[in-house]
């Protein structure tokens, strides 16, 4: 028998273009401009970007629901383009939009899904997914019937009815209460722990930095970082220290100023520093030796949203 070895990357793109044509002959929207982007097989992939930065077309091409401009796609290594059958079958997709028929019942919905994705009766995982998705007590129930948080997992399970590799989530939680969106990502590491490749998109920046083990970020259509989420952190190379001492200062003392040392709120000392280079040591001697008692230290560091938003703002 003849062995069948896994694809280093579960999806990989190779100048991918998208141009939508203009209307009446007008100059056509570049949606896409030459992306590159390798998603490593096994990993929990976050995609980023501003809203109309190209994320979901990128995910309608690799969907089959939008046709490329120009370049190279491969699902699991096979081409969109040559081997489309077999590319769709490799990736399973949870759009923003909730697309489910609100009189069917969630099993005959995960039944009809896997019969249109050929899957056999015997094999058909339907009370699996329900089970693991925490919705089984609502199989027979009308999909009308079920909250919003049910409706967002059920689209899940439909994602997942042909047990695809890759699993694509297009702002999962987008309207999701916070004891849903826990329960969610639970059962999406549950996944990936299983082997599942996961996109993930998400507006939730802290999401996308608890969950996600590397990400891309996109913008006017361009891929314009791509690394792991401790690369991204790190590009930031600043961290904001607070001081509170134990009385009021009129002023900043002049000892302090060589270390841009701010006051504000009388006692409360600022400062930023490069985390590879810091002036912390001297500060707390230099306040020593003015007999100033320090009650609190505080430090914050840079978090996604910091990177998002220097990497986003033109």
């Amino acid at each position: 028998m003849q062995s069948y070895e896994l694809p280093a990357n579960a999806v990989e793109v190779s100048r991918l273009t998208k141009i939508y044509a203009a209307a009446r002959g007008g100059i056509g929207k570049r949606a896409l401009k030459n992306v590159d982007l390798k998603i490593p097989r096994g990993n929990l992939f976050g995609l980023l970007g501003p809203n109309g930065a190209g994320k979901s077309t990128l995910i309608n091409i690799l969907a089959g629901l939008a046709t490329k401009s120009g370049g190279e796609a491969r699902i699991w290594d096979f081409d969109i383009d040559r081997m489309p059958r077999q590319a769709r079958a490799a990736i399973g997709v949870v759009p923003q939009e909730l697309n489910i028929d609100p009189f069917f019942t969630p099993r005959a919905l995960l039944e009809l899904q896997a019969g249109l994705y050929g899957v056999p009766p015997r094999e058909r995982r339907t009370m699996e997914l329900l089970a693991a998705l925490g919705l089984a007590e609502k199989a027979e129930a009308y999909a009308r019937t079920l909250s919003g948080g049910m409706r967002r997992r059920l689209m899940v399970a439909k994602a997942m009815v042909h047990s695809p590799p890759i699993l694509v989530l297009d702002e999962p939680t987008a309207g999701v209460d916070v004891e849903l969106r826990q329960q969610l990502w639970a059962e999406v590491r549950r996944l990936n722990e299983r082997g599942v490749t996961v996109l993930l998109t998400t507006h939730y920046l802290e999401e996308a930095e608890e969950l996600c083990e590397r990400i891309a970020i996109i913008n006017h259509g361009e891929v314009i970082a791509c690394d792991t989420t401790l690369g991204l952190l790190g590009r930031l190379d600043t961290k904001e220290v607070r001081i509170s001492v134990d009385r009021d200062l009129s002023y900043l003392p002049a000892a302090l100023e060589r270390y841009n040392v701010e006051l504000s709120e009388g006692c409360q000392l600022s400062f930023r520093y490069q985390a590879s280079q810091s002036p912390l040591a001297g500060i707390l001697a230099t306040l020593s030796a003015m007999g100033l008692g320090v009650v609190d230290v505080s430090t914050s560091e840079p978090d996604l949203e910091d990177i998002f938003l220097q990497l986003t703002r033109s």
